[in-house]
């Protein structure tokens, strides 16, 4: 494999140990990176008083990355303003929330422009480039400007919208364009890319063949689906560390003879913790003999503090679980743990072990790892089941959990019944169904697929990993 330059929007330094709010996009480019000894570039997360475009390199736990800080006026206009108040709430069909601001657009190309001016230098001729997320979908061409001929990805780590919301955008037709620099564009799901393909042929008249190569303009792209997975191995592994085994017997202890249902989000409004949060209550309303003999740990660290909505969910959901919680809680019994931070990875491991259910309900997401950390962090012999919502990318892969639509109080209140009394023998079956996919199409097969897709070969030479379900015990 040639030299590796993974590009995204925020690079955080691995320290090996595992960080509270390191997410499933940073581990597994961290563990895509180890493999091929490539360099990780993008922004530091810091502010400077004036962009010079000096690169910050740092080497741990195997993997290279190189940061530039961003001036007060970039966070604002492109990261606040059009990836998180623009980009994010239209991707996940919230057209409601999303704010239009030529200022916005005007810092997202700046931006954008600024990471092609530094990253141009480092890039050799036989290096792959593969940028990663909707913060950097310009990245290509403002790199091909700069002379950059090197083969080039561009991954969608959120679900594409349809064309019907795509067209709110005032400059839609540009930023779609701009992917036509890259020779391969990927996709968690087949819906998604279906609504980038609906787009191409409707609004650029672009020529799409069955391999999923795209014409248009003189040029030509690949778009391909190519579902993102775990280091399934070494999220296996993490069950059996000691960090991991001391918080399962913790939880346990903590629990008390309680079945335990855990949520892990980050606190965003496209998770779906208020209408988890109903559906849970519709559960208590409807089961009055589960008092008392379950709870639900809501784990939902914060995110993205400064913009307006996410503020106003975080009220919303501790007005909810207090109501909740006041209406059905005892003085020996608390029926949700609703928790504003973040924990290790290992710990997590611990924590989703320890528990009966585990509860992925978004209303809309690109993939959702926590849904397949689940799984790998079972006990085979005695394992929880997974409940995901229909509208999480990983239900396209994970038919054998519990699907629900995350809109249904009651559907969720009826998926966590039959959860919680499901006999072993069947959980057993469901359980090794995806435990099974969680191995064969785990960080390592992404991260082949789609390299070698951009390389110019089939994803299908990759090849999948040949691993033992019995390892996970």
């Amino acid at each position: 494999m040639n030299r590796l330059i993974v590009v995204s929007n925020r690079v955080q330094p691995p320290s090996g140990q595992g960080t509270a709010n390191q997410g499933g996009l940073a581990v597994a480019l961290s563990a895509a990176l180890r493999e091929s000894n490539g360099v990780w570039f993008g922004w530091s997360g810091e502010e400077t008083e004036t962009f010079t475009g000096q690169i910050q390199f740092q080497k741990a736990a195997g993997v290279t990355t190189a940061t530039i800080d961003l001036e007060n006026q970039d966070i604002e206009e492109y990261y606040n303003g059009y990836a998180n108040r623009t980009l994010w709430p239209l991707f996940h069909y919230r057209i409601d929330l999303a704010e239009f601001q030529r200022g916005f657009a005007g810092g997202y190309e700046r931006v954008n422009a600024r990471f092609a001016d530094t990253l141009t230098p480092l890039v050799t001729p036989e290096d792959v480039v593969w940028v990663n997320d909707y913060h950097l979908i310009p990245l290509g061409r403002e790199l091909r400007n700069r002379g950059c001929a090197n083969r080039m990805g561009f991954f969608l780590h959120i679900p594409w919208p349809p064309m019907r919301l795509l067209l709110s955008l005032p400059s839609h037709r540009e930023l779609v364009e701009s992917l036509f620099a890259y020779d391969v564009i990927g996709f968690h799901t087949r819906d998604w890319l279906d609504s980038f393909l609906h787009y191409a042929r409707e609004q650029l008249e672009a020529e799409v063949a069955e391999d999923g190569t795209v014409r248009y303009a003189g040029r030509s792209l690949r778009a391909i689906v190519c579902p993102i997975g775990i280091d399934s191995q070494e999220f296996i592994a993490a069950t059996q560390s000691e960090a991991a085994v001391r918080m399962q017997e913790t939880m346990e202890r903590s629990a008390g003879g309680r079945q335990m249902i855990v949520g892990v989000d980050r606190l965003d409004y496209s998770k779906g913790l208020q209408e988890r949060f109903l559906g849970y209550e519709r559960f208590l309303a409807s089961n009055a003999d589960q008092h008392q003999k379950v709870f639900l740990l809501q784990i939902a660290p914060p995110s993205r503090g400064e913009v307006q909505s996410y503020q106003e969910i975080r009220a919303s959901l501790d007005a909810l679980s207090g109501r909740i919680n006041g209406e059905y809680a005892s003085a020996e019994w608390v029926p949700i743990r609703y928790v504003n931070k973040g924990y290790p990875r290992d710990q997590l491991a611990g924590i989703y072990r320890a528990a009966k259910v585990g509860l992925v309900t978004p209303l809309r997401d690109g993939m959702n790892l926590v849904a397949k950390e689940y799984i790998a962090a079972q006990d085979p012999e005695d394992p929880g089941v997974l409940i995901l919502s229909h509208f999480a990318g990983a239900a396209a892969q994970m038919s054998e959990a519990l699907l629900v639509n995350p809109y249904s109080a009651e559907d969720v209140a009826d998926a966590l019944s039959v959860a919680l009394a499901m006999p072993r023998e069947e959980r057993i079956r469901r359980w090794r169904a995806l435990m099974e996919g969680v191995c064969r199409e785990d960080v390592m097969w992404w991260l082949r697929c789609f390299v070698t897709s951009i390389e110019g070969g089939e994803c299908g030479d990759a090849g999948a990993p040949d691993q033992e379900l019995g390892a996970a015990a």
